[in-house]
């Protein structure tokens, strides 16, 4: 086993990177894991136009690249791979590679986020970013005046709905049942909106590009009578929901019902010397910029609570 690291970051999406930014200008030699998404959902993302500094925007593969450029400028390191058992009952922690290699580290910031639920339809991965996307906040803005398309039933399809209706000539929320899972009001509201037009008992087959590598139209079909059809839409919107990436750590940190961290104040887990950012515990706002913040707040926390030890 190798030397006990000062911290080990696992994700390097924003939380990720901006952790290992400011833990490296402290001089913590931070270890980064990339993870099973490097990048996480901003490397599916084209074009950023809401993140703080960029006024003509900029593409979400490049965002990441220049936050680990400039971790690496202040002696951070990366490698790939993925952490699939972590034992956190003593310190230094141990954590477990998918080949078996160990690590040990003094502290930990967790920053693995959160992986949208998809619906493994046939063209759906690939036009991820071209029409098909997981984030109205993110997206909707390039659908002024388009057909939209939401996926879902809970309060999340209700959201987005409403908030995409600003932008869409018409929202259509598609659910595959005739009870949604939204709150009342939720409902209610996404209701009363004109803009929004419900189609029940329904599920996508198929989302269309017809060669133009961006989403066109998808192929609906009615569970009740069978009945399958076509429909044009420019933006579709999957809202069924965000999977945490704790599996590591679910018999060890406290977390919710959903898998997500549960806070213990500040960055601080249940746990003394691990640390959480990002999407992992933020099930509200899920944007690249809260994400930094969250990894800023950890890295902060990290270097004081070693600081504390004499580190």
């Amino acid at each position: 086993m190798n030397s006990i690291h000062n911290v080990v970051i696992l994700g390097s999406g924003c939380a990720g990177n901006t952790a290992a930014i400011y833990s490296a200008r402290a001089n913590l030699a931070p270890l980064v894991f990339e993870g099973h998404e490097p990048g996480g959902q901003l490397s599916i993302t084209t074009e950023v136009e809401n993140f703080p500094g960029f006024p003509e925007g900029i593409h979400g593969p490049q965002l990441i690249e220049n936050m680990k450029q400039q971790a690496q400028r202040f002696g951070a390191t990366y490698r790939h791979g993925r952490v699939v058992h972590a034992d956190l009952g003593r310190r230094p922690f141990t954590l477990t590679l998918e080949d078996d290699e160990k690590i040990q580290t003094r502290t930990l910031i967790i920053a693995t986020g959160a992986s949208a639920r998809w619906l493994g339809l046939p063209n759906e991965q690939k036009l991820i970013g071209r029409g098909v996307s997981s984030c109205a906040t993110c997206d909707g803005f390039f659908y002024r005046g388009k057909k939209i398309m939401v996926i879902g039933g809970g309060d999340s399809a209700m959201e987005e709905a409403n908030f995409l209706s600003r932008f869409g000539s018409e929202v259509a929320l598609v659910h595959r049942s005739a009870a949604f899972r939204s709150s009342k009001i939720m409902l209610e509201r996404a209701q009363a909106n004109p803009k929004i037009v419900f189609i029940m008992n329904t599920v996508v087959e198929d989302i269309y590009d017809v060669s133009k590598n961006e989403v066109t139209g998808v192929k609906l079909r009615n569970v009740q009578t069978g009945e399958v059809y076509d429909r044009e839409v420019d933006g579709f919107f999957v809202a069924i929901g965000h999977i945490p990436n704790t599996k590591p750590f679910a018999s060890q940190l406290d977390l919710d019902a959903d898998g997500y961290v549960i806070s213990h104040g500040g960055a601080r887990t249940n746990i003394t010397g691990v640390f959480h950012a990002g999407d992992v515990q933020d099930r509200t706002y899920r944007q690249a910029i809260t994400a930094s913040g969250a990894g800023c707040m950890a890295a902060i926390e990290v270097e004081r609570f070693l600081e504390t030890e004499g580190h």
